[in-house]
């Protein structure tokens, strides 16, 4: 199997917002950025976050909405510090473990470890915090089979 982007290739997927209730404030956003909906949300257990994408174009960055689906989502704290708002953006990366390694040579820290994603059929995610507080997501990219020659 190899991955879809070369393993030093990166590209922004998308830019998270945490919201209240994404019910509750999809049409907001639809109305303001011009965006489209599938109307789909996926429930993720392991981060404990409803998430759904709005998309402003076909080759736009995504913006994803997030809403703390349990008393303890890690989320919740900046929900209820700061009430919501922008939260991180995310690159989907060719090798997700080489840019891991790299982390901490550029005085980033891993906030949180690889880990499957409901939202991404499965493909893996970790969290980093860079030297300037930033936090990004970084979504493995996704495998291609190819055929054994």
């Amino acid at each position: 199997m190899t991955a879809s982007l070369p393993n030093r290739a990166r590209r922004m997927h998308h830019v998270g917002y945490v919201v209240g209730n994404i019910d509750s404030a999809v049409q907001g956003f639809l109305k303001s950025l011009s965006a489209t909906w599938d109307g789909v949300v996926f429930e993720d257990p392991i981060q404990k976050v409803k998430v759904t994408f709005l998309s402003t174009g076909p080759s736009d960055t995504q913006i994803e909405l997030v809403e703390p689906s349990a008393p303890d989502a890690p989320v919740r704290k900046f929900l209820n510090d700061t009430g919501g708002g922008l939260h991180h953006v995310c690159y989907e990366i060719g090798d997700l473990d080489r840019e891991l390694s790299g982390t901490r040579a550029r005085g980033g820290l891993i906030a949180r470890r690889p880990a499957p994603a409901v939202a991404f059929g499965g493909r893996r995610i970790a969290w980093i915090l860079t030297a300037e507080k930033l936090l990004v997501e970084l979504l493995e990219a996704r495998a291609q089979c190819t055929p054994d020659h």
